[in-house]
């Protein structure tokens, strides 16, 4: 005679996560919001155990999301479906911070430049550099990727960035890039591509406003800082 098979034990418990989610999200646990995540990409597991190892190995929620692709392989059941999520994850974040931007928002504080770059820079295990360019009253015209590089250096090409601004029709440029090192304060390099920059747009009647410098937890504005 057969015997009908009990359900994993897993499964009604997510169901009550579910339960408490809906009757009050703020109730969680950081594991229990990162448990129920995680259930959308290993749907036959219990991942309570791999939501608190998440949560012990970086410190939190945020930590976990953005923690280095390098990092999160090294975490014994993350395999390439939560990854995968994990990427999906952080472009809907970055593009959410981007939108109100994209909307032509005035970049009038180097902190909404930093928010915005952060969403998408600051969980790089490679130095990028992008640059934002904005017309007369500081909107947003673009905001485009130069190049890609190293942990420690990104390309850059004063022509392209120049080129750039005069296709947009801008009237000034704020270059950003990531720190991998969690170290946001400007290289000897970085100053000096910076005044290189700054003294070809010049000749352009072109300014440069600001050069940001971000990481996962902080920024670095040249502006602020009297350096352009």
């Amino acid at each position: 005679m057969l015997t009908k098979k009990e359900p994993p034990h897993y499964l009604g418990h997510r169901r009550r996560l579910k339960d408490r989610l809906m009757e009050n999200s703020r109730a969680l646990a950081d594991y229990e919001v990162l448990e129920l995540l995680l259930g959308y990409v290993n749907v036959r597991r219990d991942n309570k155990p791999l939501a608190k190892e998440l949560i012990a190995r970086f410190g939190g929620v945020r930590g976990a999301l953005l923690a280095r692709e390098e990092e999160l392989r090294a975490v014994p059941g993350i395999g390439p479906g939560a990854m995968e999520f994990v990427t999906l994850w952080r472009e809907v974040w970055a593009r959410f911070h981007e939108q109100p931007l994209r909307d032509r928002a005035s970049l009038n504080h180097p902190e909404l430049v930093a928010e915005m770059a952060r969403s998408r820079l600051g969980a790089k295990e490679r130095e990028e550099l992008w640059m934002a360019l904005v017309d007369a009253k500081n909107r947003l015209l673009a905001w485009e990727q130069v190049s890609q590089g190293t942990v420690d250096q990104a390309a850059i090409y004063p022509r392209e960035i120049l080129g750039a601004a005069l296709r947009h029709k801008a009237c000034g440029i704020i270059l950003v890039h990531n720190h991998p090192s969690g170290d946001p304060r400007p290289s000897p390099e970085d100053k000096a591509i910076t005044r290189r920059i700054a003294s070809a747009a010049r000749e352009m009647d072109l300014r440069v406003l600001d050069h940001v410098i971000v990481t996962a937890g902080g920024y670095f504005s040249f502006q602020v800082e009297g350096l352009v």
